[in-house]
């Protein structure tokens, strides 16, 4: 599957794309942390939610869990909200 990443985690992946597979969001980001370590953190905090300030998105629906099935051959596009003052 094809994940679009936000800018703010370009550091982990380098550049915008990047590859994982999985049968649902918390596989596919098992597998992206796989692929490049720490990132996950930065999506899913210690009690495994989803942290307040990502949203995912595939095949125009937001996913609000993790035990979401995803598409195999589908997108997977990660926000990240942006703060500050």
């Amino acid at each position: 599957m094809k994940v679009l990443i936000p800018s703010a985690l370009y550091a982990y992946t380098g550049g915008a794309r990047a590859e994982a597979d999985g049968e649902t969001l918390a596989d596919v980001l098992a597998d992206l942390d796989r692929r490049h370590p720490g990132i996950r953190f930065r999506m899913i905090d210690e009690q495994n939610r989803i942290r307040r300030h990502i949203r995912f998105f595939s095949e125009n629906i937001q996913i609000c869990k993790l035990d979401h099935p995803l598409p195999a051959t589908g997108e997977l596009i990660i926000v990240q909200a942006l703060s500050g003052g």
